[in-house]
């Protein structure tokens, strides 16, 4: 293991100014710090952990919040813990997982040691309670998603408005006439969830623009939920033959439960989703889909705190735009 010493002997410096080029607590000229620079990179010196610490005033550790409620898909999740892991890890930062739902009383309990230098939190509503405390911390943090009111954060999502808006828009111009959305689990909807009640918002929007019959069913993501909401549907909506889904473990599901009660995907039904491309991909029909850009929300939460923490100024709002991939899953409807 290369040591400070190895450093300072082949950059020919003293350890302490190796130690001073890497805290800047004192000035050295530019061209020993230059010097120094060179010799890290050769020699491929990390420096301790503690060390960092202690010279820079910083953990160099995120938290990132993912309170892992009833209703949230796992492994979605996971997707977008790698992502960010793995971008942390590019700016030499670590990542403190919470998954407990523990509200302000898990963020302060961080905030208020020194375990953290920022958080990134997920899974935000729309009158989310930890607002208040994430406006009043002295720690920087991004929030992967949107509330109603986010005057004074740093968030980045995804645009579900208009994902579901673009859902809706494909079908309209296939030619389909009745839709419906089958959503997120009901608790979802019920604790305000801010991706899944803009998709709804999107969705209905989309649809009354285009003069569509519609509706919304908030489904368990369970196969026999999958199948009572298909003969629902069509009980309800015997004309119906497109349909947006914005559950993920539902896709396979329904796909099977429709085919079950006689009708072919896509020739007498069209699905579109909102899900990650490898998941729309793998499905027995590949499903026309919105990708949920999970790495790129991930990556992208790091770096907006990586310039907070350097005190660099930062868009309040970023959303990304939705990109609808066709599959096999859409065909323009059979007229009668």
């Amino acid at each position: 293991m290369v040591k400070i010493t190895d450093v300072a002997r082949h950059a020919g410096v003293s350890p302490s100014t190796v130690s001073y080029a890497l805290s800047g607590k004192r000035p050295i000229s530019e061209e020993t710090r230059l010097r120094v620079e060179a010799s890290i990179r050769e020699l491929g010196y990390r420096p301790h952990a503690g060390a960092r610490a202690l010279a820079s005033s910083r953990s160099n550790v995120l938290a990132l919040v993912i309170p892992l409620r009833t209703g949230i898909h796992v492994p979605v999740v996971m997707q977008f813990a790698v992502s960010v892991v793995t971008t942390a890890r590019r700016h030499d930062h670590d990542v403190l997982l919470l998954t407990q739902e523990e509200g302000e009383e898990g963020l302060r309990r961080v905030a208020d040691t020194a375990l953290v230098d920022a958080m990134i939190v997920m899974d935000v509503q729309l009158d989310d309670p930890r607002l208040p405390l994430l406006r009043s911390l002295d720690r920087p943090s991004v929030m992967i998603g949107f509330p109603a009111e986010a005057d004074g954060l740093t968030c980045i999502d995804l645009d579900f408005k208009a994902a579901g808006e673009l859902c809706v828009e494909r079908l309209a111009g296939l030619g389909h006439r009745v839709v419906a959305l089958v959503g997120s689990p009901p608790e979802v909807y019920v604790r305000g969830t801010a991706f899944a009640q803009r998709v709804v918002q999107g969705f209905t929007a989309a649809a009354d623009r285009n003069r569509l019959a519609s509706s919304v069913h908030p489904c368990e993501a369970a196969p026999a939920a999958a199948a009572a909401v298909a003969e629902q549907l069509l009980r309800d909506q015997p004309a119906l033959t497109g349909v947006v889904v914005h559950n993920e473990p539902l896709l396979e599901p329904l796909i099977d439960a429709f085919e079950q009660l006689g009708l072919r995907v896509p020739g007498d039904l069209s699905i579109t989703a909102i899900c990650p491309d490898e998941l729309a991909e793998s499905v027995r029909i590949p499903v026309t889909s919105v990708a949920l850009p999970t790495a790129e929300l991930g990556s992208g939460a790091v770096e907006l705190l990586m310039k907070k923490l350097d005190a660099k100024t930062v868009p309040d709002a970023t959303l990304l735009s939705p990109r609808l991939t066709e599959r096999a899953s859409t065909a323009p409807r059979n007229a009668p």
